[in-house]
């Protein structure tokens, strides 16, 4: 796996996603997190074809951080399944990945 990752989820409306992205990133989980949408989505659910508007978050991590960071997405997503994945970030600037890792290194006390 690679060290770092941006990880992907989607929610029924803005206000779950920010507050996934407000709750991961403040436990450290992520170094940041982006919300796109609303984003038009077609898809299979419970053996029916349908479309819908969902809201985009993308967050990165380390790769030391990504379990962690799944067990709190399925924990606290409103889905019952929902869709989480991880893209190795291949290349960055070494100042980005730094700072990719001292926000997701937990400091003592929190």
């Amino acid at each position: 796996m690679a060290d770092y990752l941006e990880v992907s989820t989607a929610t029924e409306t803005r206000d779950q996603a920010v507050e996934l992205a407000r709750s991961a990133v403040g436990e450290r989980l992520a170094a940041g997190a982006q919300i796109i949408g609303p984003v038009i989505s077609a898809f299979w659910h419970d053996g029916q074809f349908g479309t819908g508007a969902e809201w985009k978050l993308l967050m990165t991590t380390s790769a030391e951080r990504y379990p962690a960071l799944e067990a709190h997405l399925l924990k606290n997503h409103p889905w019952g399944n929902p869709q989480v994945s991880a893209t190795a970030i291949v290349a960055g600037s070494d100042g980005y990945l730094r700072w990719i890792d001292d926000s997701t290194t937990p400091r003592p006390g929190e």
